[in-house]
C-alpha cells in the first residue's frame, strides 16, 4: 500500500479469494415486551469481556443477507428476519440503467446499509456487510457453535450503542438506529 500526496492510503484494486473473508452481521431490533421501547441486542464476549455486534463468516454458496440472519440467530439465539426499511442506496432498480450512480432513497429495502473493512494481519482483509434485522421469536438456547462464548442481551437502543467496545460497531449501530427511527417516524 502506498500513500498519495493527499495523505490517503491507496489500496490494491483487486483481491483474490485467499486474500479476504466475507462476513455478515446485523443490528437486531425488538420492542421491549413490557415498555414497547425499541431495543438492540448486543453480545457480551465472555473471553474478551466486551460487548459486540453479532456477525460471522458467510458459508460457501450462501447469500450475504442469509448469512447475516443465520449468524445473528446462531450468536444471539433469537430467530430473526431482515427488516425492510427506507434507506439511501446507490443500488439500481431491477432493469434500470442509472448513470451516473446516484444516491436515492428506497422504500422497503433489505440491502446492506453498511460495510466494515478491517485489515487483519493473520487472515488478510475482512469485509463485514451489515443489515437491519428484527427478532421474530423468543430466545432459543444452544444455537452457538463450540468456539463461541456469548451472552446476548437486549438494551434500550441508545444504551446498547454506548456498551459496544469498538468505535466501528458503535457507528454501524448508530446508523441502523437512525434508519429504524426514521422508518418508524421517531425522528
Amino acid at each position: 500500500m502506498s500513500k498519495s500526496n493527499s495523505n490517503t492510503i491507496e489500496l490494491p484494486k483487486e483481491y483474490f479469494s485467499r486474500d479476504f473473508i466475507i462476513s455478515a452481521g446485523s443490528i437486531l431490533f425488538r420492542r421491549d415486551p413490557a415498555t414497547r421501547e425499541l431495543q438492540i441486542c448486543v453480545l457480551y464476549h465472555c473471553r474478551h469481556r466486551e460487548y459486540r455486534l453479532p456477525s460471522g463468516r458467510k458459508d460457501v454458496g450462501e447469500c450475504i443477507g442469509a448469512a447475516a440472519v443465520r449468524e445473528t440467530y446462531e450468536e444471539t439465539g433469537y430467530p430473526c428476519k431482515l427488516l425492510p426499511c427506507k434507506m439511501e442506496t446507490r443500488a439500481t432498480s431491477p432493469g434500470v440503467d442509472q448513470h451516473p450512480s446516484v444516491i436515492r432513497s428506497v422504500e422497503n429495502a433489505t440491502e446492506p446499509f453498511a460495510v466494515t473493512i478491517r485489515q487483519q494481519e493473520e487472515t488478510g482483509l475482512k469485509i463485514v456487510w451489515w443489515y437491519v434485522t428484527e427478532a421474530t421469536g423468543d430466545k432459543i438456547d444452544g444455537t452457538q457453535t463450540e468456539s463461541e462464548c456469548y451472552n446476548s442481551q437486549f438494551f434500550e437502543a441508545e444504551q446498547a450503542i454506548t456498551k459496544l467496545a469498538h468505535l466501528d460497531d458503535r457507528r454501524v449501530a448508530e446508523q441502523a438506529w437512525g434508519i429504524v427511527k426514521t422508518q418508524l417516524g421517531l425522528m
